[in-house]
């Protein structure tokens, strides 16, 4: 086993969270892991995304996609990174990394290096190497059909949208718009830097929000500039939480 992280702590953590359940090599930067990875060949790597010079995807090519061994990705935010994880099949575990989460992918990837062989795991790298290279394009504005016009809403005017019935309502400077959309498909279509769905009935504009409050269970309360209050799902609490940290 070989934790890839160039923050002291960080490598202290995940290697707590380990125990005594194998044998762990450290590297505190990218290109002490390529080192290790091609000379230790270690079964599993735990490997950071955001490194100074050389990062996670550095390292991965560095290898060679085809030599890499297993890997779980470590990363604090970035989610075109998150997404090409997704798409590949690819383990990772978004900081800050809870003990239960890090047991699921961790058991995850045991599994896996029983029952998936190297030309497997070199095809999911290079799927996830493939979405990285090519991210996603996100709507910068919606189309919304009215009678016989068609209404063009640029995405920075939309303050929230809501699921209503086998509609959407788009709430847009002080105007309601009704799309026939599935909240799914519009959500999937909007850049996740600039909204979030707070509620399986409510998606907010990042930036349109002003204050967010604390309530019971794991759920908030979020104002947006416009002084309309929502109440987030208690589903969502992660989402909630990465909200309102500040991303230094």
């Amino acid at each position: 086993m070989l934790v890839v992280d160039d923050e002291p702590l960080a490598r202290e953590g995940l290697i707590g969270m380990l125990g005594s359940e194998c044998e762990v090599a450290v590297a505190r930067n990218g290109r002490e892991a390529v080192g290790k990875i091609r000379d230790e060949r270690p079964e599993l790597v735990l490997l950071d995304v955001q490194m100074p010079r050389m990062d996670g995807f550095g390292v991965v090519e560095a290898v060679g996609a085809e030599r890499m061994p297993a890997v779980i990705f470590v990363t604090a935010h970035d989610r075109y990174a998150i997404r090409a994880f997704e798409i590949s099949a690819v383990d990772y575990l978004l900081k800050p990394v809870t003990r239960e989460r890090f047991r699921v992918a961790f058991e995850r990837a045991r599994k896996r290096l029983g029952a998936s062989g190297p030309d497997e795991s070199a095809r999911q790298m290079m799927a996830m190497l493939q979405a990285l290279a090519q991210p996603r394009r996100y709507l910068e504005r919606l189309a919304i059909r009215t009678g016989d016009h068609t209404l063009f809403v640029s995405l920075d005017d939309v303050q929230w949208i809501e699921a209503w019935q086998n509609y959407v309502r788009v709430h847009a400077s002080g105007a309601a718009h009704f799309m026939h959309v599935p909240m799914s498909t519009i959500e999937s279509a909007l850049d996740p830097e600039r909204f979030a769905r707070i509620h399986r009935s409510h998606i907010v504009n990042i930036r349109q929000i002003k204050h967010c409050w604390t309530v019971a269970h794991g759920q908030y309360v979020v104002e947006l500039a416009s002084g309309t209050r929502l109440q987030s799902g208690r589903t969502y609490g992660e989402r909630m939480r990465g909200l309102m940290e500040n991303r230094f």
